[in-house]
């Protein structure tokens, strides 16, 4: 049966709290750096990428759902650095951790699994997750502010947008990531190095360029996103990602390159276009390389298999017994570490 994978729950109430206390702190870490770089739509502050929520979702399928109570320290204190606390701030405390939680219960519905390897995990990580359950973190968050009257009732539609694709590109940046280097396990071989040296290269000449050219160049990091999803699948796609939105969301609240001249909400709609585009591509293309090189790996295995009965047959022999149903056999590493 598919599952989400993760750690097993804590047994000592002290191993709990030292979990609950960092799954907090980096929360609120994340918050400090996505209040780096803010817009602001009307009467309301956003950040384009909200990475929090990427981090909540994270932890929550690494940890397990227990550690629900480290989202809501986190999201307290990132409240409290920014605002005098009022009884309003309840009310974003229970969306903001209850927008991570429901994501993690889709995702477990959906049969998600943790190394991405499917192209149905990158669907629902981009459906369920970041655009589907971040709803209600913008809704509970940006009906609080009109309720409160700190936002006037017209500007609720292009703030909850702002808010929800915020919240939405944390998920989509940042949790892949996560995922990724809770997974890493062996280096890369030394040739690899000398290619991923190269992207790494590339990307910081073109990346740079494309965003801040007077021109609108965006479309330059295309290519340098499907070269790093066919050669490093996950890892490199995302990495590429995470290196231009950041460079873009700077360039955005800069008013800068691609975005001079435009107003708030041009430059929020822009930027916010570019890196959903671009997160998206980077997840899905590279859910779909891994998932047919593992396909791939599965049809030579069983020819090899095929090949070796059939040899045994002819010579007489009783053919080589098989690997019990489901354990991997003598080679097998395409299939992800703890996927059930």
């Amino acid at each position: 049966m598919a599952a989400v994978e993760g750690i097993q729950e804590p047994r000592r109430p002290g191993g709990y709290a030292v979990r609950t206390l960092a799954v907090a702190a980096c929360y609120y870490a994340a918050a400090r750096l996505g209040l780096l770089r803010e817009l602001t739509i009307g009467s309301a502050v956003v950040t384009p990428i909200w990475p929090p929520t990427g981090v909540a979702v994270a932890a929550l399928l690494i940890l397990g759902l227990s550690c629900w109570p480290g989202v809501a320290l986190g999201a307290f204190l990132s409240v409290l650095s920014l605002t005098t606390p009022g009884p309003e701030v309840l009310g974003v405390l229970v969306g903001n951790t209850a927008a991570p939680v429901c994501a993690v219960l889709l995702l477990r519905r959906a049969g998600f699994r943790t190394g991405l390897g499917r192209l149905r995990d990158g669907v629902a990580l981009v459906f369920l997750a970041a655009l589907g359950a971040m709803v209600i973190s913008a809704t509970v968050g940006v009906g609080i502010l009109v309720l409160k009257g700190s936002l006037p009732a017209p500007a609720f539609w292009p703030v909850w947008l702002a808010w929800w694709v915020g919240d939405a590109m944390g998920v989509l940046i940042v949790t892949p990531l996560l995922l990724l280097l809770h997974r890493a396990r062996r280096p890369l071989s030394l040739r690899r190095w000398r290619e991923a040296t190269a992207l790494a290269v590339v990307t910081c000449a073109v990346v740079p360029l494309a965003v801040y050219t007077s021109i609108s160049m965006l479309f330059l990091v295309y290519p340098l996103i499907i070269w790093a999803a066919l050669r490093f699948e996950l890892a490199g796609s995302v990495l590429c990602a995470l290196v231009t939105s950041v460079l873009a969301t700077v360039a955005a609240t800069e008013g800068a390159g691609a975005f001079a001249g435009l107003n708030r909400v041009e430059v929020m709609v822009k930027l916010q276009a570019f890196n959903g585009a671009m997160a998206l591509t980077a997840l899905l293309l590279s859910a779909v390389i891994t998932e047919q090189r593992q396909t791939r790996r599965s049809v030579e295995r069983a020819c090899q298999e095929l090949a070796e009965v059939l040899e045994h047959l002819t010579a007489g022999e009783a053919p080589p017994p098989r690997p019990p149903a489901g354990t991997d056999g003598p080679g097998d590493r395409s299939r992800p570490t703890g996927a059930p």
